[in-house]
């Protein structure tokens, strides 16, 4: 397997297995059983079957929260608990959603905070009736003050700036920024930190993210308008194949490059399409996440010591597309 640039260390999660592999000589088997079991749908542990519910900011159709999704599941199998997901783009449903969960009375509630100021009284309210939450993908900032046990995912600002420092390599000079979301925090950020790094210079195009048709016209017409811009950079995977389009429209070279993975993105890689990718790692957000929920409702661990712990960011590019796109085809990456 090609071994993938990371720009920071990442603190993975995994205590269970990890401890199951190390603590003895059969440790290793241990672990390869519970894998096992989850792999054919059998719960590796007796514990109660406790409920987890997720709920996300995502719109409809975005294939990172399949990914998402695909990690908890999994967890969720192996750790004898009933998985409970909804989602919606609009803050305030999203706030509501958390309150259903709270008044069905789960074991545990892990959300975003892509929002963070509508999703405050919410998370206080899950809290208040005594449930744990965990906060995953957005909203690292937020996480502790709002009394989350802890928050998994990249720090935004951390992997714009692998953005930037990647741009640099590539001897790019003006980078287009798409952002797809409206006052979604973390897309700033990841914006903020490529201009923090990136010795040229860092547009911003703010786009309708729930009509492609839109998102194509909208990038085709400013690499029309600038033939300066050589690098576009979409926040999401699902983006990345409809700049690509865009790029083609105009008649640009710009260099198009995504944070997030899916199929489509990995072949990109392959043929060339596409320059890099930033890969978060979707599916352990989702894995880690129940997983912890778990530990704590079990044994009343705490990972993170307080702060954030990291999935990503990784930059991936051509040299990884073979490794890569069996998982994203599976649903994994």
């Amino acid at each position: 397997m090609a071994r993938f640039r990371t720009w920071v260390g990442i603190a993975v999660a995994g205590a269970l297995s990890l401890s199951l592999a190390g603590c003895s000589s059969t440790g290793g088997k241990r672990a390869e059983d519970a894998r096992t079991a989850a792999a054919r749908g059998r719960a590796a542990v007796d514990t109660p079957r406790w409920t987890f519910a997720m709920i996300t900011h995502a719109g409809d159709g975005d294939t990172f929260w399949d990914i998402v999704q695909s990690g908890a599941k999994q967890a969720a199998v192996k750790d004898n608990v009933r998985f409970l997901y909804s989602h919606d783009d609009e803050a305030q449903q999203q706030a509501q959603l958390v309150d259903a969960a709270v008044d069905k009375k789960v074991d545990g509630i892990i959300v975003t905070l892509a929002k963070p100021d509508a999703m405050k009284a919410a998370v206080a309210r899950a809290r208040e009736a005594g449930i744990p939450v965990v906060t995953v993908n957005s909203g690292s900032a937020e996480s502790r003050r709002f009394g989350a046990l802890t928050h998994i995912g990249q720090d935004e600002t951390i992997a714009g700036e692998a953005v930037g420092e990647e741009l640099n390599e590539r001897g790019r000079r003006k980078a287009l920024c798409v952002l797809h979301e409206q006052g979604n925090v973390g897309h700033e950020q990841r914006c903020d930190g490529v201009a923090k790094t990136f010795d040229g210079t860092v547009a911003r195009l703010h786009v309708n993210g729930t009509s492609m048709p839109d998102v194509q016209s909208a990038i085709e017409a400013r690499l029309q308008s600038d033939a300066g811009v050589d690098a576009v950079v979409t926040l999401g995977a699902p983006y990345a194949d409809t700049a690509v389009k865009a790029r083609q429209g105009a008649g640009s070279d710009a260099e198009v490059d995504t944070f997030d993975l899916n199929a489509k993105v990995a072949a990109g890689l392959r043929d060339g399409s596409l320059g890099f990718a930033v890969d978060q790692q979707p599916y352990l957000q989702g894995y880690q996440a129940v997983d912890l929920l778990w530990l704590y409702r079990y044994n009343a661990d705490v990972l993170g010591g307080g702060r954030p712990v990291l999935t990503g960011p990784q930059i991936v590019t051509e040299d990884d597309a073979d490794a890569l796109e069996a998982y994203t085809k599976r649903g994994t990456r």
